[in-house]
C-alpha cells in the first residue's frame, strides 16, 4: 500500500468515534473469532498508537508477515468503508437510495423484473421527495432499460410516462449542474482574488457574471436550483462590496430553508453555510441587533440534534469560531476575545477536521487582528508571520497583503524603527508586484516611511493628516475593502486620543447601538 494510501488509512481510523470503532469490531467478528482476523489486529494497533510504525507492528503482531502488510492495509481500509456505509444508510439519503438501486440490480440479475421495478419505483419517489434529481434520473434510466428489454405487463402507458419523467428530470439536472458549476467558478475566483480592487476588476467580474449566468426561470427552480442561484449572486455581490444585496440573497437562502424545514436535517451542511453567509452579511453591515439571533440559531444546532457527522461537526466548529470572532470585532471586546484564542489555536494545530490551508490562513489573520485590537502587538506579529511565511501563495493575495501592512503597524507600535524602515520597502515592492497597492495602502506607506525620523510633535501632526485623508477615502467603492480587513481609522483615532484602540471601537459600537434603539423607538 503506497505511503499516501497508508496516510489515508491512518486519517480514517483516527476520525472514527468510539461508537464507530465498537461497531466495526462487531462487524468484522460476526462470523469468526477476533484472534483469527489479522486486519482487525492491525486496526487495534493503529487505533491505539494513532500512527503507523511498520517495525513496531511486526514486533507486536508476530502473525503478520512483512509481505502481508500492504494487502492487509488495503483490506482494512475497504472493510472500514463498508462498515461506515452500513452505519450511515439510515441517516444519509443518498446512501440509502444507492443501496436500493443495488438491490434492484440484484433482483434484475435473478430475473425478478417486477420486484426490481417495485424497488426502483419506491426509490424514485424518495429521491424526488428529497430533491435528488440526479439519482432519480439514474433510477429512471434503469427502469427504461428493464421495460425495454422485458415484457412486464406494465408497458401500455409506461413508455409515455417514462419519456415525460425523463424529459423533466433531464431539464432539472442540467440547470442545477450549470448553476452549481457557475457558483463554484465564482467561489474559485474569490479564493484567488478576493474583493474587486479597481474598475478593471469590477468590469471583469460584471462581464464574467453576466456572460456565464445560465438561462433560467426562477419559478421553475427547485430547492437546490435556488440554492446554487442564491450562492452565485451572493459571491458576486460580496466580491463587489455590495453588502446589502449580498444580505438579501443570504436572507432568501435562509427563508428557503425556513419554508423547507426538513432540508435542515437532510442537508445540514448547506444549512450551516447558509447561516454562515447570513451572519457574514450582517457583520459587514454592522447589524449586531440582527446578527445575535442568527448566531444563537447557529450555536443551538448541536443541541437540536442537527449535527450528525464529523463533517458537519467540523463546519459547525469552523463557522462558530469565525462568527464568535466577528462578534468581538463588532462589539470591540478584544481583550475578552483573546481569552478564547488559545483553544482555537490548539484546534488549528491538531486540525481534527482537516480544515484546508485557506481556512487556516483566514483564522490566523482574524486571530492576529484580535491580539492587535487588545494592544498585544508581539502576539499579533506572531500570527501575521504565519501568513506571510506560508508556502501556499496561490490564493487570497488580499489577506497576505493586508497581513503585511498590519505587521508594519504592529512593528511601529513596538518602536522597531530600523526593522520598520527595511520592511516598508519590501512590502511596497510586494504589493506592487501583486497589484494590491491602492490609495489607502499608499497613504499608510507614506506615513510609515516618514515617521521613524520624526519628532513626537511632528508624528502627531502626521497622524492627524493621515486620519483626514483616510476619512475622505472611507466611502470609496474600491477602498472599502481596506477598511474591512483593518480598522485603520479607529487605530489612528486611538493614537490621536491616546487611548487603546479597543476602547475606540467599543465606543463606536455603543453609539451605533444607541442610534438603532432610538431609530426603532421613533418608528414604533
Amino acid at each position: 500500500m503506497p505511503t499516501q494510501r497508508t496516510e489515508h488509512l491512518i486519517q480514517l481510523i483516527n476520525s472514527l468515534t468510539k461508537a464507530e470503532k465498537r461497531s466495526f469490531r462487531l462487524f468484522v467478528t460476526r462470523n469468526q473469532e477476533s484472534e483469527e482476523i489479522l486486519f482487525l489486529k492491525l486496526f487495534e494497533e493503529i487505533s491505539k498508537s494513532k500512527t503507523f510504525d511498520e517495525e513496531s507492528i511486526l514486533n507486536r503482531i508476530p502473525a503478520i508477515k512483512r509481505h502481508q502488510l500492504s494487502n492487509l492495509k488495503a483490506h482494512l481500509y475497504k472493510q472500514l468503508l463498508i462498515c461506515l456505509r452500513l452505519l450511515a444508510r439510515n441517516t444519509t439519503v443518498e446512501i440509502d437510495l444507492r443501496e436500493r438501486i443495488d438491490y434492484a440490480h440484484i433482483l434484475y440479475g435473478k430475473g425478478l423484473y417486477r420486484q426490481a421495478l417495485d424497488v426502483l419505483s419506491k426509490a424514485k419517489t424518495v429521491s424526488l421527495k428529497h430533491g435528488k434529481s440526479l439519482i432519480a434520473l439514474s433510477i429512471l434510466h434503469f427502469e427504461e432499460f428493464i421495460e425495454s428489454q422485458y415484457i412486464t405487463r406494465s408497458l401500455d402507458n409506461r413508455v409515455n410516462d417514462l419519456k415525460r419523467e425523463s424529459r423533466i428530470l433531464l431539464k432539472e439536472v442540467e440547470i442545477i449542474r450549470r448553476l452549481s458549476n457557475f457558483s463554484l467558478q465564482l467561489y474559485g475566483l474569490y479564493l484567488n482574488v478576493g474583493h474587486v480592487r479597481n474598475e478593471h476588476d469590477q468590469r471583469f467580474l460584471k462581464n464574467f457574471f453576466e456572460s456565464n449566468l445560465p438561462d433560467h426561470d426562477p419559478e421553475e427552480l427547485d430547492f437546490f436550483g435556488k440554492t446554487h442561484l442564491y450562492q452565485a449572486y451572493m459571491w458576486y455581490h460580496y466580491m463587489n462590496h455590495d453588502f446589502i444585496p449580498y444580505y438579501r440573497y443570504a436572507r432568501r437562502w435562509f427563508d428557503l430553508f425556513e419554508s423547507n424545514p426538513a432540508k435542515k436535517k437532510s442537508d445540514t451542511a448547506l444549512y450551516l453555510k447558509c447561516l454562515h453567509n447570513l451572519l457574514n452579511a450582517l457583520f459587514m453591515m454592522e447589524r449586531y441587533d440582527r446578527f445575535l439571533p442568527v448566531l444563537t440559531i447557529l450555536k443551538e444546532m448541536d443541541r437540536e440534534g442537527l449535527i450528525k457527522n464529523r463533517n458537519e461537526q467540523g463546519m459547525h466548529t469552523l463557522f462558530g469560531y469565525i462568527q464568535l470572532i466577528n462578534k468581538h470585532f463588532m462589539t470591540g471586546t478584544f481583550s475578552e476575545g483573546v481569552k478564547e484564542m488559545p483553544e482555537l489555536v490548539r484546534l488549528i494545530d491538531k486540525n481534527p477536521f482537516n480544515w484546508d490551508q485557506h481556512r487556516i490562513i483566514v483564522f490566523y489573520y482574524k486571530i492576529a487582528c484580535m491580539y492587535f485590537g487588545s494592544s498585544d502587538w508581539s502576539t499579533a506579529i506572531t500570527y501575521l508571520n504565519k501568513i506571510t511565511n506560508t508556502k501556499s501563495t496561490d490564493f487570497r493575495t488580499d489577506i497576505q497583503s493586508f497581513a503585511k501592512i498590519l505587521n508594519l503597524i504592529a512593528h511601529f507600535e513596538l518602536g522597531n524603527k530600523i526593522l520598520l524602515e527595511y520592511q516598508v520597502k519590501s512590502v511596497y515592492r510586494y504589493l506592487g508586484k501583486v497589484s494590491e497597492l491602492q490609495s489607502v495602502q499608499l497613504e499608510i506607506f507614506k506615513f510609515l516611511r516618514k515617521v521613524p525620523r520624526m519628532s513626537e510633535d511632528n508624528v502627531r501632526e502626521q497622524f492627524e493628516l493621515l486620519h483626514t485623508k483616510l476619512k475622505k477615502m472611507e466611502g470609496g467603492t474600491f477602498e472599502r475593502r481596506a477598511y474591512l480587513y483593518l480598522d485603520i481609522i479607529s487605530w489612528l483615532e486611538s493614537k490621536l486620543e491616546r487611548r487603546p484602540v479597543e476602547d475606540i471601537i467599543r465606543e463606536k459600537f455603543l453609539q451605533r447601538s444607541q442610534t438603532d434603539v432610538t431609530a426603532k423607538a421613533s418608528l414604533s
